[in-house]
């Protein structure tokens, strides 16, 4: 099978650790008779400073005719003081707006080779999972092109006096929450049958609204069980309990930040990886989803052989299990980064946070990658 592929290394340690993704989709195209052809586009800080815009029209338009898009990282200081219209940011609202994804799936998983890593005790790990263990296994299923982030926004006042302010608004329609409900209550019922909603109903009537609709809509999913969390409480759940979510379902704003509190839970954001779906595999036009890793740009660690590559690489896996329904492949890149941590490799991001670190060996990008290729050529 061919498959088209448009890249968007980005800015920082993007480019670095897509590159080594590139290696490793490569070797998956031998492996298993596929052809990847890989599109490289620019967006971000790199599109700014080559166009003057953080995401030029031809990049969107290409983007649109591939199956699916992998993003490596955007933005860093040096492009912070321009307008909000401007920053490189506002490249990957508008990548995932114009794509048509509508959930983000973050997975966060503490893997027993990291569990050094970790910064909570085992006994707080262990305090609410059945089983006893040190570990959690946690789906953030976010909201992506609604709420706060593509709500109107604006100045009022001449930005000098006392009278002057700022505002960002939380508008969502039933028909954008109910879809992405669909794909998390779907998420659910492959995992360990609960999902719980995070809001502030409390107190906004956004999340109400939410509410609302999750509680419809769990009438129709008996066989999944379902709670609800305050935002606030499920932060502080999250350090204290972990154990006890399976399926998280957010708003964009909520889930922009919890799960970025959730990758420092499984040892370190550099291992998380993502997939924005909806597009093709929501009955739309455009690709079936977006994948990139969760760590931002980096931006003092860049071209220094410092990156961690396998958020990136398994960004990749999601691509291939959820837009190309290639799961023999996705499960082989996944066993390899497992052998890999198995051997001991670790960037410094991941390196344990004890001293007992005798079967441990600190690596750079170029030979964290070149082992998770060496361990997939044996799978």
């Amino acid at each position: 099978m061919n498959y088209s592929i448009a890249l968007v290394p980005g800015d920082g340690i993007g480019p670095e650790v897509i590159s080594k993704t590139v290696d490793v989709l490569d070797l998956v195209g031998d492996k298993f008779g596929h052809v990847f052809n890989f599109v490289e586009l620019e967006a971000g800080g790199r599109a700014i400073d080559s166009t003057g815009e953080p995401l030029p029209a031809a990049t969107l338009e290409t983007a649109r005719q591939c199956d699916a898009l992998l993003l490596g990282a955007v933005g860093g200081p040096k492009w912070e003081t321009l307008p909000g219209d401007l920053r490189p940011e506002k490249a990957l609202l508008g990548l995932r707006a114009g794509l048509g994804v509508f959930a983000n799936l973050r997975p966060a998983s503490l893997l027993p080779q990291l569990k050094d890593a970790c910064p909570l005790k085992d006994g707080v790990l262990t305090a609410s999972n059945p089983e006893g263990k040190a570990n959690f296994d946690i789906l953030i299923v976010r909201e992506l092109t609604g709420g706060i982030y593509f709500g109107e926004r604006g100045r009022e006042g001449d930005g000098k006096s006392g009278e002057s302010s700022a505002f960002d608004t939380e508008k969502y329609s039933r028909a954008e929450i109910e879809r992405v409900l669909h794909v998390a209550y779907d998420a659910a019922s492959k995992r360990r049958g609960k999902l719980c909603l995070v809001d502030k109903a409390n107190v906004l009537e956004s999340s109400r609204f939410w509410r609302e609709i999750t509680m419809k809509i769990a009438a129709e999913h008996t066989n999944i069980e379902t709670s609800y969390m305050y935002v606030d409480n499920c932060a502080m759940q999250l350090i204290r309990a972990p154990c006890q979510f399976d399926v998280i379902v957010t708003s964009n704003i909520f889930g922009d930040i919890l799960s970025d509190e959730a990758s420092v839970l499984s040892g370190s954001i550099g291992m998380l990886a993502s997939a924005s779906i909806g597009g093709k595999l929501a009955g739309g036009k455009y690709p079936a989803g977006m994948y990139e890793p969760i760590h931002g740009s980096a931006p003092d660690i860049a071209g220094k052989d410092l990156a961690n590559p396998l958020a990136a690489i398994l960004s990749a896996a999601m691509m291939l299990r959820y837009s190309f329904s290639l799961e023999k492949e996705a499960q082989a890149i996944e066993s390899a980064v497992n052998k890999t941590l198995d051997s001991g490799l670790r960037t410094k991001d991941i390196a344990s946070r004890t001293k007992n670190t005798a079967n441990e060996k600190l690596v750079g990008t170029n030979e964290m990658a070149g082992a998770v290729i060496k361990a997939l050529e044996t799978e």
